[in-house]
């Protein structure tokens, strides 16, 4: 299963790259610039074809994504139909409109999400409420403690607890706020634990610890519950004619949580503190646990996840990292707005190729980070 996930979650991120790739061939053609190639993944080539237009398509055998090789790319390039000999306003038309595509996609799928049901990921997560219900709203079990009641009777990560009770006297649970008020009712006996695993229907039994206990706890250091259990709750939430102005909110919102956790994320490296730093950013790894933990959820926990990283896509494009379309621009400006000097060939290979270094150590340092967190 995590083999095939694992595909799915390649198969997911080449395709918002070629997306993303796409918005390049398209503004170059539309500007005059020639495209010799469009290339799906990196070389080696494991197949190619000349196309009508005269653009070579090629499969290549390093799935890290997608790439547009256009006619002389260098900032200092002259012959006619190149890059480099094409307006400014033409370059930057050509290095944001694969942000425009991400962004695109991300609309698309956040407004589609919106209409047929999007869950909810954070608390204050953007809503028009006159237009929105709850359609769907599980309680999950988040985490469990050792040792704890719920151990003891099985309970996993992920498990659904629908009801909580005796033969003839069961609570169903349909909030996380009502858990300890359902588990407070039967402190200290013998309950049985209705739960939906992997879509399957099953009844667990354990022995809820007692309200002295409990009470005892809570003046301690290590306060404990009656199952032990930390909730989780999973929402969805439907809109109609809202559902555009929900994409458009959706995307603000996720784009300020995004840039917040870019900043705290490089804060917390500059003071040295790699580990924090490294948990708030996730790679290949880590987006297949989340499809492994989304696909139990459901196809719109997936999709959510695929647009996630579409307008996560875009965000990155558009910072000043070199290598990537934002960096290429801010040189581009840099040396043409503010230096007032040519950004020769040489000088730009060598920013972007030390760029391009960079992001894939930072690739790698991610996946073992990813392997340790989640394997």
């Amino acid at each position: 299963m995590t083999g095939l996930l694992l595909f799915i979650g390649l198969v997911m991120f080449i395709g918002l790259v070629v997306v993303h790739e796409f918005g390049h061939y398209l503004a170059a053609r539309r500007g005059g610039v020639e495209v010799e190639e469009f290339g799906i993944g990196f070389p080696p080539v494991a197949w190619s074809r000349k196309l009508k237009n005269g653009v070579l398509f090629t499969l290549n055998w390093l799935p890290l994504g997608g790439f547009v090789k256009l006619k002389g790319e260098n900032d200092s390039a002259k012959a006619k139909g190149s890059f480099g000999a094409a307006p400014l306003k033409t370059k930057i038309a050509i290095m944001l409109a694969g942000v425009g595509m991400n962004l695109g996609a991300a609309f698309i799928l956040f407004t589609f999400l919106a209409l047929v049901g999007m869950p909810k990921l954070i608390d204050n997560q953007f809503t028009v409420d006159s237009d929105t219900k709850i359609v769907q709203n599980q309680v999950l079990v988040g985490r469990v403690e050792q040792g704890s009641p719920a151990e003891k009777a099985g309970l996993q990560e992920r498990d659904k607890i629908t009801a909580i009770g005796v033969k003839d006297n069961k609570k169903a649970v349909s909030s996380a706020e009502q858990l300890p008020e359902v588990t407070k009712s039967f402190a200290g006996r013998k309950v049985d634990i209705d739960i939906v695993r992997a879509g399957q229907s099953q009844t667990l039994q354990t022995q809820l610890r007692s309200t002295q206990e409990v009470e005892a706890s809570q003046k301690t250091n290590n306060p404990k519950g009656y199952m032990g259990v930390s909730p989780a709750e999973f929402t969805i939430r439907r809109s109609t004619w809202s559902a555009p102005l929900v994409g458009v909110g959706i995307i603000k919102q996720f784009t300020v949580e995004t840039l917040k956790g870019i900043g705290n994320a490089l804060w917390d490296a500059i003071r040295g503190r790699g580990g924090e730093a490294g948990a708030q950013v996730s790679g290949p790894v880590g987006i297949v646990v989340l499809l492994k933990d989304g696909s139990l959820m459901g196809y719109e926990f997936v999709l959510m996840i695929i647009a996630i990283i579409s307008l996560t896509l875009a965000i990155m494009n558009t910072l000043p990292i070199p290598a990537l379309d934002g960096g290429r621009l801010f040189v581009t400006l840099l040396y043409r707005k503010v230096l007032r000097k040519p950004l020769s060939q040489e000088t730009e290979e060598r920013i972007h190729g030390t760029g391009f270094a960079v992001l894939m150590l930072l690739f790698l340092v991610i996946t073992v980070v990813d392997i340790k967190r989640f394997l």
